[in-house]
């Protein structure tokens, strides 16, 4: 049943949720009458936000610092979480007992245990529970994806990707910045944060819908690009200078699926160099190859002349999605490029349209359990860890998605 307006509740208004919630509330149909966060200044920040939102003249917006207070008065449709990471699963997990609908921020899980009970709680209580995660909605992914689904890479044997980013100083200043990566890096040890390319790449594999990750075996390297950036940064007197940082510098992940394809992931935060996913799709006609964030290239086995790569701005007019196409004609928005915008617009149009997310219950579960798995794998000497399948066998045949022109299992074209 399609609704006029939806009311979302937001918790967490740090900078990324505060740029979230900007965003989401340009949405016609949302408003936002309930603002969290634990830090009494982020919170009348968020409300602050809220005031001088397009709904912020007819919105009356409270403010909380505990968010089940205030899923216990606020009469709330959904919620919006942007805390940090190990917080994401059991936040949702409440407010879907509440009887609300979730949008989440990424992040890897803490345990195999709570991405069931998300899947147990959806199934249960009939709520969706969608991860915001913006990279499926990149135009370079979404390029890839389309010219596969026309066949021009043949069927698909490979993929890689991750997460590389040079963020040693948000990691070692996480106490003065209230940022929780830096507990994440001293308590953990596996690939922390998987969902930014492995979400593309699930959803150009099929994977819940016809396909799964079978199993994983995952590899740390030693520690030490936190304790050089501290060395440089902060000097001896800083209290983590020498500190034993468990996770790794580069971890790398190798995932093998049911239908045969292979993946490698790539967490990488902890050396210096340029901000990249390095995303890769090779099949049996071809080769898709980002050497940088804007430095992508592609290979097919008719270019003329043979064996030399050509770059990727030569296929965006033939071969851009048409959502792409859409955006660019209305207006791109802010937020990494504009797919924060996009990933959030799938979000409300589910809302407002009662559609079922495009990344449901059962891809947030699949995508975020990577890190705990990893995690599992690098402490047992890189052995096999089997991934649960979260559709208990439905991934064979799945109900049916629903189209529209935010969909990731098909082009829809509209």
């Amino acid at each position: 049943m399609k609704k006029e307006m939806v009311r979302v509740g937001a918790v967490g208004i740090s900078g990324r949720g505060s740029g979230m919630l900007e965003l989401l509330l340009q949405i016609k149909g949302i408003v936002c009458p309930a603002v969290c966060d634990k830090v009494p200044e982020r919170r009348d920040r968020g409300i602050e936000i809220v005031k001088k939102s397009p709904c912020g003249a007819t919105t009356q917006v409270h403010g909380y610092t505990d968010y089940k207070e205030m899923l216990e008065k606020e009469n709330l449709d959904a919620l919006l979480i942007c805390t940090t990471w190990i917080t994401h699963a059991r936040i949702a997990i409440d407010a879907m007992r509440a009887g609300l609908d979730v949008a989440m921020e990424v992040g890897g899980a803490a345990s195999i245990e709570e991405c069931w009970e998300m899947v147990r709680t959806s199934e249960r209580t009939g709520k969706f529970c969608m991860l915001l995660e913006n990279c499926c909605y990149d135009r370079k992914e979404m390029l890839v994806y389309n010219m596969v689904r026309q066949g021009l890479f043949g069927e698909i044997t490979h993929c890689e990707g991750g997460y590389r980013h040079d963020l040693r100083d948000e990691i070692c200043l996480g106490r003065e910045n209230i940022h929780g990566r830096l507990y994440n890096f001293q308590m953990r040890n596996g690939e922390l944060y998987p969902t930014h390319q492995l979400g593309p790449i699930c959803k150009l594999l099929s994977i819940n819908r016809g396909n799964r990750m079978l199993y994983l075996t995952s590899m740390s390297s030693k520690a030490k690009g936190l304790n050089e950036w501290i060395r440089k940064n902060k000097g001896e007197d800083y209290d983590l200078y020498g500190y034993d940082f468990n996770c790794g510098d580069v971890t790398s992940t190798m995932i093998k699926c049911a239908n045969g394809e292979t993946i490698v992931l790539h967490h990488d935060c902890c050396t210096p160099r340029p901000y990249s996913r390095n995303y890769v799709v090779e099949g049996t006609n071809g080769t898709f190859m980002e050497v940088e964030d804007r430095n992508c290239l592609l290979y097919l086995d008719d270019f003329e002349p043979k064996h030399q790569w050509k770059h990727i701005d030569e296929f965006w007019e033939k071969y851009d999605h048409p959502l792409w196409k859409w955006y660019n004609t209305t207006g791109i928005k802010a937020g990494h490029g504009g797919m924060d915008y996009l990933v959030l617009s799938a979000f409300a149009e589910s809302l407002l349209e009662g559609k079922k997310p495009p990344i449901d219950v059962y891809d947030t579960a699949t995508w975020m359990a990577i890190t705990c798995l990893s995690e599992q794998s690098a402490a047992m000497g890189s052995v096999p860890v089997p991934v649960p399948d979260f559709t208990s066998g439905m991934w064979i045949d799945r109900e049916p998605y629903d189209k529209g022109m935010f969909c990731l299992n098909e082009i829809c074209g509209e």
